[in-house]
């Protein structure tokens, strides 16, 4: 686990190629997203880091259902009773009322090149026995209004990537949690690093995520946080521009 400070309220997390951020207020926690399953461990340790207990955490909000960022959920849920909130569309995402996620198939045919037989392996060993993980309680976000959380973290809306993917922006601070909508790299991404879509095995609808990102650009915002990749400085305007420019 690698961990970064953002400022004095926000910390980003790094697990098996995939972020969580930490928002504090006081002694209490907001966690945006908790990483693979077996990050669980490594979840507990970054609270350990900035000095909070497991059972700080106010509340979980989360960006999308995949299993590389509501993995740790189930630690808080089941010992501590943390609400867990995000888009009501990904509410269902996360129920498993449907799937929306890359396929052993194609996960598969990243083996053709060896960056992506490394990261099959790792997601394989962050995954299992996981595979099947669904959420039973979530609780739904409007989007544009303030969750009563530490950070006060706003909900916005970003579908593409799944059909619910939900940002969050933090006011105050001038941060944005971008999710998988908007990152600054991945393992399996020829771009190295900077602004960047996933490559498009990742996303359930691309056209609609590019229409998503352009609709951010009034988004006041001089911090991106991402879910893949290191945090990134100045306007999110200037991101979304690097970023639809560059493709996946």
């Amino acid at each position: 686990m690698q961990l970064t400070r953002v400022d004095d309220h926000v910390h980003l997390a790094t697990g098996t190629n995939v972020n969580w951020a930490l928002v504090t207020e006081g002694d209490s926690v907001t966690l945006v997203d908790a990483g693979y399953p077996n990050d669980a461990g490594a979840v507990l340790e970054s609270l350990a880091a900035i000095g909070r207990r497991p059972g700080s955490v106010a509340a979980i909000v989360l960006t999308h259902a995949h299993l590389d960022h509501m993995g740790g959920i189930p630690t808080f849920t089941s010992r501590y009773g943390t609400p867990v909130y995000t888009g009501a569309e990904e509410a269902r995402h996360a129920r498993r009322e449907y799937l929306q996620q890359i396929t052993p198939g194609e996960m598969l045919g990243q083996c053709r090149h060896p960056r992506g037989v490394k990261w099959v392996a790792q997601t394989l060993r962050a995954v299992l026995p996981h595979a099947r993980m669904a959420l039973s309680e979530v609780n739904t976000a409007p989007f544009d209004v303030a969750l009563d959380v530490p950070g006060r973290l706003v909900p916005v809306s970003v579908p593409g990537h799944t059909s619910g993917h939900t940002g969050y922006l933090m006011p105050e601070a001038g941060v944005f949690f971008s999710g998988d909508a908007l990152v600054t790299g991945h393992p399996l991404s020829t771009l190295g690093e900077g602004p960047q879509l996933l490559p498009g095995v990742f996303n359930t609808d691309e056209a609609r995520m590019r229409t998503s990102l352009e609709s951010l650009r009034d988004v006041r915002a001089d911090t991106l946080v991402p879910g893949h990749g290191p945090v990134a400085r100045g306007p999110l305007a200037d991101h979304l521009d690097a970023a639809l420019r560059r493709g996946a």
